[in-house]
């Protein structure tokens, strides 16, 4: 018959007993606890890109809102007046949007395309010109765009 080890308890159940793991798993937690937090962060940082970045009603100091649709139109209420003033068409590709005026106010200069770079991150979002004749649209679209809420 086969003698017990007597040599005590193992490594293993020594760690077990001592409490040791407790604080390992706290630690463990904690390390996650933090990363997590810390991706989550980083993701509100993130810069969106593509139609999905411009799509949504927005307003600048200006007071004009500019609510610009997922099937590639927009209208523009440049008095604040709750009716649009200006209505189009935009396309897409990589971070530059090139707007149309299709209806409505037609300043002089106006009868052309308007081509941005655009950067949303968060909550902003802003434009650069790239080309445009058109004054009154550079005037209102070179402004910082925050969401619009009604009120």
């Amino acid at each position: 018959m086969a003698s017990k080890d007597t040599a005590g308890p193992s490594m293993l159940e020594r760690f077990t007993r001592s409490g040791q793991h407790r604080g390992m798993k706290k630690q463990i937690s904690v390390v996650l606890a933090v990363t997590a937090v810390a991706l989550l962060g980083g993701c509100a940082m993130f810069e969106q890109t593509g139609q999905s970045a411009l799509v949504g009603t927005w307003t600048n100091s200006l007071g004009t809102v500019w609510a610009i649709k997922a099937d590639g139109t927009f209208d523009v209420d440049l008095k604040h007046h709750g009716r649009r003033d200006a209505w189009g068409t935009y396309t897409v590709q990589g971070d530059q949007v090139t707007l149309r005026r299709t209806g409505g106010v037609k300043p002089k200069g106006c009868e052309g395309p308007g081509v941005y770079q655009f950067k949303r991150t968060n909550d902003t979002l802003q434009f650069t010109l790239v080309s445009d004749q058109c004054k009154l649209r550079q005037k209102n679209v070179l402004q910082p765009w925050t969401p619009w809420k009604k009120n």
